[in-house]
């Protein structure tokens, strides 16, 4: 399984998370726990970008990682 493969698995299974919760309820518990699905499905396909960028420039997709939360989070929408 490449690394690509890994990465949408576990894109999939915090998308997964995050419907079932949205599906059982509004509870604080739940609500932080969305936020941290979200920043760290945003951390998921930010790296998945970026490593298709490098290889579309000819770069070594495997070297580029994950960004820290806060630059992540920091990005204009």
């Amino acid at each position: 399984m490449s690394q690509d493969d890994d990465l949408h698995q576990r894109i999939s299974n915090l998308v997964d998370e995050e419907h079932e919760l949205r599906e059982t309820g509004a509870s604080p518990a739940h609500a932080e726990r969305l936020a941290e699905l979200e920043r760290q499905l945003d951390q998921a396909w930010d790296l998945l970008r970026r490593r298709q960028a490098a290889r579309e420039f000819g770069r070594d997709a495997s070297q580029v990682r994950e960004q820290p939360e806060a630059q992540v989070e920091g990005y204009m929408q």
